[in-house]
């Protein structure tokens, strides 16, 4: 409470009816999103008033009078909830009612806090033996909670902390509502308390003498962290009320009935502020602003006393503002006579919204339009004498009613387009590119022309992935994207964040600093920067193929701090997408800084690029004391002007204005000096030392002042101009700027503009989401002197021009995070770390399981194996399901997947694919996961339980970076994998592999034509003649198999006969339905039995399978020839005829 606190306004609580008395203020609360003090009255009534002059807002009943007084106000995001005994209300800051709920065994209701949902989930309690939970958003009871003790008063903190009938205090468990500790705070009973972060302090009533009932002259103090009592805070006036200051953790607020004030801090009671309300009669309740900058009293008097400073006094920070009836404009007079025509009156054009559109929690369908005659039916009819008779079509079940409404509805514009299976089915493959690219072109003509304020482009709404009975791989991605630049899914948790990584990606220092670091010998787990080099990398190489941030996502979901700053999605389901991702990009600057200092602790390179080097110079008011800490920061966010001054076209600042503010960053807080010894009022200013080549800017566009500036056309600059002197920052724009570098300063630095995330609202019918608009021309192919701007909307990728990139909207589209960089460090990309791989990890042994065996494997030597470009490699996957998929069953009986399962990686193999060794596995990895394996897929998979456990597994376990980087290593060194149906696999291991590095015999033994695919197992059994996965797949099997299947390939080709080949495959496909038999049934041989892994090959010619070559005109067919088969110890025949 500063020296110039005074009572700034007082009024009296209107009276219940119009001749009515005044009636005592029975509950208060200041309003935490806006600019409202909220009272409630002994009738049941709740009456609102704005700002600091108290002006009436709205009043409303919201219990029966019969109910008696309003025990507590709770304020909400959505309105205002209130308790009285028998009942639980909710209205609209208008007075519009949203819920009212009443129970039989509701009686004598009191009190009501948050749970652990947060602001979805209210717990209300009272003098009786069952607490309810309340689903706020959909207003009804979700559970009743038995209880001993009745509760009088609840506050929230880090618990619930509810006092009893009896003087006692119960800390409770938000989640499970269970009694952790017992406080037996007064004798009598508690008058009022309060909790704020880990401190809770209590006011009550004592037993004297002649057996009356007084105050205790102290207010209790207990510590919530460590869960005991703290010394007292002396107060002889008698402590009636007390409120902990919302900044300021251990200051609290004693008042007395008497209107005595106390400011006392809890470390060091012995300093105190004293200040008297002027009341005639006594205090009733007592209520401190979330802004710590007002207080309210109520007295005896039925009046409301409101204190604070004149200059600072607000209610709320960052409030939204305060909704008003609109003033209409008198209708003008029209010159009407019986002749005058209608069409000479004009129809209103309306920009906004009407009153009279409802929202759609308030709408309801009723009743269906008639279902429409199906054509087959009138085509066919027979006219009679009552109408007309036609046969049947029957396309619809037995008593099924047809949904006339849903094909009524006008759906959202942006609709999903048909799966490719479909799509093959209807139009036939060689139409199918052709029908996208049209579809795809009406998609490219929508423009903001024309948009009002009120509508959303189509290709800024939300997109959402459908799944069809082949998964994702059935959806049609490009139909969504046609560029060069790849999209990322959104089905993966936290995948809110692909906006800024694609921001991310297209800074080239950025890039650059996570490539080389991926390119290092890091195995740290996780490591942030090592994943942002991997993804970086994969869509790169992807070239406009949908890529997925699942190993990114993943690791950033497994940092403690991740969690503890509530930016998961699932430890805040509710909150703010442009908060969560704001507070996520200061986190992730931070924690790959520190993830490079693993590998280079010395080294400041990345500081260098993203950090703004200062000093903090933090200046003691009272004692003039002095103090000089670092004060450098990864995150400049943008302070805009004071709330209540409104901004006109001619004082607006400028960017540049605002950014020089809020990187010097000068504030006053309240802190501890060591001089004084006691807490002051401290000034702070940073010097600036060095500014950063990429500049990271968080938007905060929280403020109508902020909305109003980013809203002014060609407010944002597309280049700055920066200049550091003796600490201070200069930022020049515009005009400015160019005449700045007219006069020749060789001092100042120009930034241009890389790109920006925007949050985008696309109304009530969908949630908010995130996009990010970027600048791609240094990445272009190749690289091209004007931006190119380009809409990163998830997997929707399309270019947009200039104009439409910079203009932003108050009611659906503001920037949260800008990205500049100095403009001559972005000419070229940088791709010199490829000649920098780190490639021991592929010549060592890792394994960190406690029994691993000595397994078939065997490691590279550098000196004579050392893979390259060209190399051949063979490679097998197998996993694991770590979620099972998610469907929904239909009133029709139809299924749809509305997530899919999620696999994980379980082992990975790799062979030699030439030389003395081929066919000799060099990787063998077994993948450790701390996820719980929901289903092992044992009979395709080969893993068992126990297998991924390193305490009983005898498999060589690494971790999955691992894993992943021994294949990303031969990825970058050129090498060729061959395998079988290789792109779902490199799906689920989160790596892109071009198209020149794989040998895919799942495509190579395939007719177009024929529109089946075969399996490894029957190419095996006819070309191979092995039986292979009999019981389980083996990885090495597989992989090897695969080999010699493209052994086998090559030779057809050589001889010029793999077209007859391969229709001699795909008949003997249909005589056996493209399974393969077992080979004893078919040749009268014995059962050979099958083997977790077949022999190597042995290098000779007796042991190879041989091919005929072609014949000259004239011979006929090829003729058959014998091979015998390696491994198997039978004699088979070739199946060429």
């Amino acid at each position: 409470m500063e020296a110039d606190w005074d009572e700034v306004g007082r009024i009296g609580l209107p009276p219940p009816g119009v001749r009515a008395v005044p009636t005592p203020v029975s509950a208060i609360a200041f309003d935490t999103k806006q600019e409202l003090f909220w009272a409630g009255n002994e009738y049941g009534r709740i009456t609102s008033f704005y700002g600091p002059e108290l002006q009436k807002y709205t009043s409303f009943r919201a219990h029966p009078s019969s109910e008696g007084p309003v025990k507590q106000i709770l304020l909400h995001g959505r309105g205002v909830i209130s308790v009285a005994s028998r009942s639980v209300h909710m209205s609209l800051r208008r007075g519009l009612a949203q819920w009212h709920i009443s129970h039989d065994d509701m009686r004598d209701l009191r009190c009501m806090s948050y749970t652990s949902r947060g602001p979805s989930e209210i717990l209300v309690a009272g003098c009786q033996s069952i607490m309810y939970k309340i689903d706020i958003e959909k207003g009804r009871i979700l559970e009743e909670v038995s209880t001993d003790d009745h509760y009088t008063m609840m506050k929230r903190s880090h618990y619930i902390c509810a006092a009893t009938s009896t003087g006692s205090v119960n800390i409770l468990d938000p989640s499970t509502l269970k009694s952790l500790r017992t406080w037996r705070a007064h004798t009598a009973w508690i008058n009022d308390m309060d909790a704020q972060n880990k401190f809770l302090v209590t006011c009550g009533f004592s037993p004297r003498q002649q057996q009356n009932y007084m105050l205790d002259p102290l207010a209790n103090v207990f510590d919530l962290k460590n869960l005991v009592q703290l010394p007292p805070i002396p107060f002889h006036a008698g402590a009636a009320f007390v409120r902990m200051h919302p900044r300021m953790s251990t200051t609290s607020v004693v008042v007395s009935q008497s209107g005595q004030m106390q400011v006392v801090d809890l470390m060091n009671p012995n300093t105190v502020n004293l200040r008297q309300a002027n009341v005639s009669t006594y205090i009733t309740a007592l209520e401190l602003a979330p802004s710590g900058e007002a207080l309210a009293l109520a007295d005896g008097d039925c009046s409301i006393h409101l204190w604070g400073s004149p200059a600072k006094i607000h209610f709320a920070d960052f409030s939204n503002p305060t909704e008003f009836e609109d003033s209409s404009a008198p209708p003008s007079s029209v010159d009407w006579t019986a002749e005058t025509p209608l069409s000479s009156i004009g129809m209103p054009y309306y920009r906004e919204q009407l009153l009279s559109a409802w929202p759609s929690h308030l709408t309801f369908e009723v009743g269906n339009p008639p279902p429409r005659v199906d054509p087959e039916v009138l085509i066919s009819m027979t006219p009679a004498d009552f109408g007309g008779y036609a046969p049947n079509p029957r396309k619809t079940r037995r008593n099924q009613v047809e949904d006339t409404r849903a094909a009524s509805n006008i759906g959202a514009p942006l609709v999903a387009p048909k799966f490719l299976s479909e799509k093959a089915r209807e139009a036939g493959i060689q139409n199918i590119d052709r029908r996208m690219s049209d579809v795809a072109d009406v998609l490219g003509d929508a423009s903001l022309s024309g948009i009002t304020k009120a509508e959303v482009p189509v290709m800024y709404r939300n997109v959402e992935i459908k799944y069809s009975k082949f998964g994702v791989d059935d959806f049609d991605f490009r139909f969504y994207n046609k560029t060069n630049y790849s999209g990322l899914e959104t089905h993966i948790a936290n995948s809110y964040l692909n906006p800024l990584l694609q921001l991310m990606r297209f800074t080239p220092m950025l890039r650059s600093l996570a490539l080389y670091h991926a390119a290092t010998s890091c195995l740290t787990d996780p490591c942030l920067l090592c994943e942002l080099g991997f993804l970086f990398d994969m869509l790169e190489k992807a070239n406009g193929q949908n890529c997925q941030a699942t190993n990114f996502l993943k690791s950033f979901s497994n940092v403690p701090r991740a969690g503890l700053m509530g930016i998961l999605e699932e430890s805040s389901p509710s909150g703010s997408l442009s908060g969560m991702i704001q507070l996520a990009n200061r986190f992730l600057l931070e924690q790959i800084s520190s993830d490079s200092r693993i590998i280079s602790p010395g080294s400041s390179q990345l500081d260098e690029t993203l950090a703004t080097a200062a000093l903090s110079n933090i200046h003691c008011i009272h004692c003039r004391n002095e103090t000089v800490r670092p004060g450098g920061s990864y995150v400049t966010e943008l302070a805009y002007p004071l709330k209540g001054k409104p901004l006109l076209r001619s004082s607006q600042p400028s960017f540049s204005q605002i950014l020089k503010k809020s990187v010097e960053s000068e504030q006053q807080t309240r802190g501890w000096c060591d001089k004084c010894r006691r807490y002051q009022q401290l000034s702070t200013k940073k010097a600036i030392q060095k500014i950063p080549h990429v500049l990271m800017i968080n938007a905060a566009a929280n403020t109508t002042e902020a909305k109003q500036l980013w809203t002014t056309p060609a407010w944002l600059p597309r280049e700055i101009g920066i200049i550091i002197d003796a600490g201070h920052f200069y930022c020049y724009e515009g005009e400015d700027l160019r005449l700045r570098l007219l006069g020749g300063n060789q001092y100042i630095t120009i930034y241009e503009l890389v790109g920006m995330v925007a949050d985008i609202n696309s109304g009530e019918r969908q949630k908010s989401h995130l996009v990010s608009i970027i600048d791609v021309r240094r990445f272009s192919d190749p690289p091209q002197a004007h931006a190119q701007w380009h809409l990163f909307n998830d997997f929707l990728v399309r270019s947009i021009n200039q104009e439409d990139a910079f203009r932003f909207e108050s009611s659906w589209k503001l920037p949260s995070i800008l990205t500049f960089q100095v403009k001559q460090k972005g000419s070229a990309m940088d791709d010199s770390w490829k000649d920098k791989l780190d490639t021991s990890l592929l010549y060592e042994e890792f394994s960190f399981s406690q029994h691993h065996q000595t397994r078939e494997a065997r490691l590279l030597t550098r000196q004579s194996e050392a893979p390259g470009p060209q190399t051949l490699v063979a490679i097998d996957a197998e996993f694991v399901a770590l979620q099972q998929e998610e469907i929904e069953i239909k009133a029709d009986g139809t299924r749809e997947t509305i997530r899919p399962s999620r696999l994980g990686l379980a082992r990975v193999s790799v062979l030699r694919g030439s030389g003395i060794d081929e066919s000799v596995p060099f990787i063998d990895d077994y993948i450790a996961t701390n996820e719980p394996v929901v289903d092992y897929l044992t009979a395709f998979s080969g893993i068992r339980v126990g297998d991924l456990d390193p305490k009983h597994s005898s498999h060589k376990l690494v971790p999955l970076k691992v894993a992943y980087k021994k294949l990303w290593l031969l990825l970058n060194l050129g090498c060729v994998f061959v395998g079988h149906g290789l792109p779902k696999d490199f799906r689920t291991i989160n790596i892109h592999v071009p198209r020149a590095q794989v040998l895919d015999t799942f495509d190579l033994f395939y007719i177009r034509s024929r529109q089946r695919r075969l399996s490894l197992r029957f190419l095996a059994w006819f070309l191979l003649k092995e039986d292979i996965q009999l019981e389980t797949h083996d990885s090495i099997e597989d992989a090897r198999t695969a080999l010699r299947l493209y052994r086998k390939y090559e030779e057809f080709l050589d001889a010029g006969v793999l077209e007859a080949m391969l229709n001699d495959i795909y008949a003997k496909g249909r005589e056996v339905g493209y399974k393969a038999p077992s080979a004893h049934k078919l040749e009268g041989g014995g059962d050979t039995g099958g083997r977790d892994t077949p022999p190597i090959l042995q290098d000779s010619t007796s042991s190879r399978p041989s091919t005929p070559v072609r014949r000259g005109a004239g011979t006929g067919a090829a003729q058959r020839t014998p091979a015998l088969t390696p491994g198997k110890g039978v004699y088979f025949a070739s199946p060429l005829r």
